[in-house]
Parts: C-alpha cells; sequence; structure tokens
C-alpha cells in the first residue's frame, strides 16, 4: 500500500530545535566549527583576565568570610544569653577594641624602637665588630667577614645613602598605606558578613534541590564550624607565642622586643613553618644585642616549639578540627604552594571541611549501593 503523498514529511527532531540545528551545521562546516571554538577560547580568556584583575579583592572577600566564620562560634555562644544582633555588635565592638588596642600599644612602641635602633645600629654593628666572638670568626674565616661589616658601618654612616633609599622608603610606605586600606575593607566586609551569615547560608541552601536541602544544611554548618573553631585554635595559639615572646625578649634585654613579638604573633598565625621561621629571624635580630642573647632566644624557642608541638596544639586543635598529622602536612605544604601564606593559613580547614564531606556524604554513598543480584543460568 502506498503513503498518502499528501501527508508531510516527519520533521528531524534534530533540526528543530535552534541550538540543535546550529551545532548541526556547525559539524557539517570545519570553518564554523573552528569559529565557534576560537570564540569559546576567547571567552575564556576574557574571564580569565576578569578573574585576574579581581584577585585584590577575591582575596579580600575570602578573608573576611574566613574571618566571619571564625567569629560566628563566638557570636553563638553570646547568642545564647543576647539577641543576635546584639551578640554581633558586641563581638564587633571587641574586635574593635583589640585592634585599635594593639595599634595604641605596639605602634608608638614601634616607632620609639625603631628610632633607637636606627640611632644605635652604628654603635650596635661597632660593638658587634669589637667583640671576641666576631674577632674568633674573622680570624678562622678570614678578612671577608670584616671587610662586609665595614663596608655596612660605612654605608649607614653616610648621609648621603639615605637619599639613594628615598624611593624604596616611599614604596615602603605605599605598601603599608595600602596594607591598612586591605585591612580596613577587611574589617568593614568581615562585619557585613557576620550580620547576614545566616541568611547567606539560606540562600547557599535554596540552590539545592528540596529533597536534599536538609543533608546540606546539616553539612554546611558542620563545615563552618570546622572553620570557626580552627580560627579560634590557632589564633589562640597565636596569642599565646606573641605574649610569651613579649615577655622573654624583655628580660634577656633582645631589640625591639614589642617588634619580635609582634613576628612571633604573627608567624604563630602559619601553620608548621610559621613558628619556626619568626624563631629563626628573631634569634638573627637578637644577635645583633649579644651572640649570648641570640644563643638563649634559640634555646627558649626550640623548647617553646617543643611544648607547642606535644602540649597546646593538641589540647588546642584537637578541639578545632580533627585532621591527620599527615594531611595536616599534605595540605599546609601545598596550600602555601599555591597560595602563599593565606593558603596556608586556609588550607588545614579546608582539609577539614574535605574530610567532613567525605565522610557524611561520600561513605554514606558508597555504603548504600548493593551489589547487583547473581544471574543464574537457565
Amino acid at each position: 500500500m502506498n503513503a498518502n503523498p499528501s501527508r508531510p514529511k516527519p520533521i528531524d527532531p534534530v533540526l528543530s530545535q535552534p541550538s540543535n540545528a546550529v551545532a548541526a551545521y556547525a559539524r557539517s562546516n570545519p570553518f564554523m566549527f573552528g569559529l565557534l571554538g576560537a570564540l569559546g577560547v576567547l571567552v575564556a580568556l576574557m574571564i580569565g583576565s576578569i578573574v585576574g584583575q579581581l584577585a585584590t579583592v577575591l582575596v579580600y572577600v575570602g578573608v573576611a568570610v574566613f574571618l566571619a566564620l571564625g567569629l560566628d562560634p563566638i557570636v553563638t555562644f553570646i547568642e545564647k544569653r543576647l539577641p543576635r544582633p546584639a551578640a554581633v555588635t558586641m563581638v564587633v565592638a571587641g574586635v574593635l577594641a583589640a585592634f585599635a588596642g594593639i595599634i595604641l600599644a605596639i605602634v608608638p612602641l614601634l616607632v620609639e624602637q625603631i628610632s633607637n635602633l636606627i640611632n644605635d645600629g652604628p654603635q650596635m654593628i661597632e660593638d658587634f665588630i669589637a667583640s671576641d666572638w666576631f674577632a674568633d670568626v674573622s680570624g678562622q674565616f678570614g678578612s671577608t667577614i670584616d671587610e662586609s661589616v665595614q663596608g655596612g658601618l660605612d654605608f649607614v654612616k653616610d648621609p648621603d645613602n639615605f637619599l639613594d633609599i628615598g624611593g624604596g622608603v616611599f614604596a615602603v610606605g605605599a605598601g603599608i598605606a595600602g596594607g591598612l586600606t586591605g585591612v580596613t575593607i577587611v574589617l568593614i566586609l568581615t562585619l557585613y558578613f557576620m550580620v547576614s551569615l545566616r541568611s547567606m547560608k539560606r540562600v547557599a541552601v535554596r540552590f539545592v534541590p528540596a529533597y536534599h536541602r536538609d543533608t546540606f544544611s546539616e553539612l554546611l554548618e558542620d563545615v563552618s564550624g570546622a572553620v570557626g573553631r580552627y580560627v579560634i585554635g590557632q589564633a589562640s595559639l597565636a596569642l599565646t607565642n606573641g605574649i610569651l615572646s613579649l615577655i622573654f625578649l624583655s628580660i634577656i634585654g633582645a631589640p625591639v622586643p614589642a617588634l619580635l613579638a609582634l613576628i612571633a604573633f604573627i608567624g604563630s598565625m602559619i601553620p608548621l613553618v610559621g613558628t619556626l621561621s619568626a624563631s629563626i629571624i628573631i634569634s638573627l635580630i637578637c644577635l645583633f644585642a649579644s651572640p649570648t642573647t641570640a644563643l638563649i632566644s634559640i634555646i627558649y624557642y626550640l623548647v617553646y616549639m617543643q611544648i607547642e608541638a606535644y602540649v597546646l596544639s593538641p589540647r588546642i586543635m584537637s578541639k578545632a578540627v580533627a585532621v591527620p598529622g599527615a594531611l595536616v602536612v599534605i595540605a599546609a605544604v601545598g596550600g602555601g604552594a599555591l597560595g602563599g601564606i593565606l593558603g596556608a593559613l586556609v588550607a588545614i580547614p579546608v582539609a577539614a571541611s574535605v574530610i567532613i564531606i567525605v565522610q557524611k556524604v561520600v561513605f554514606p554513598a558508597q555504603d548504600n549501593k548493593k551489589a547487583p543480584p547473581a544471574v543464574t543460568a537457565r
């Protein structure tokens, strides 16, 4: 039986949709295919350029979110007794007061001590050259060390050389001003994120299908809690190191003890290598006071690092994040390689978040998978 000639031909479903028609035409036309590929590459390059230009802003936002999550446990604790706006206000006021107190207490002292260091620097170098220890070292290694130190001393004593480094001083001042601007921006963003943290979480949950929202919400709370506990634990370790360093360095008569204590505090915020690096820098600066002061500083920090590694850090961080030691090392090294100091700082809470996701999402999904029924031969 012949088909009805008046019956319309079936429409190809691929060509019936404009996007599919364009794709089919591109596949059949090599020039169009190459043009679409080139346009895709250009769009990717444009997006990469935009992200590169906004890198500083993205870093500010990331640090602000990190700090907001770190302060959220304190807000939650106060919220048990006061409304959330009052709790956020108290925490923000406490942070601002602590920041202002550090500036008012340390900056004038740092200016005074750095000024004294500049004024007494040539005399300290001369005393260092005249010491018996330097005479023994220069006697063993020849006159090269003596000539190098004497050249540095002549450079410091010549006022004309300060004009040559004026541009560098101006650049340093501009960098400090930029750093203060960045700190101010981060503090403002942290304030906004702390106030709107719960609404941000609710919006994030809305992007997940309804049947997964309860699980995702619980997972989000666990991850944010781990980050917050880690920030508080790391800040506690750094504050302990900074206070003890200030007391100890003031007792042994180290130069600029407030500045050295600030270096110890900042170094302790960096996992693994931060305390060691800060200890080396502090010991080298103490060498200008006397070799004995530097030796005492080295012994102190060797003892402190053992106490921090085996007493303080396990007691504080075990309640913050449960990350195996090997993963801590891998995460800190990898984060430092990818993002520098900031990458090393956030690497451990990221590793803790990944562990939480694996334990609460991946493992249950794998446990629910059953083996297919065996096929029996008939």
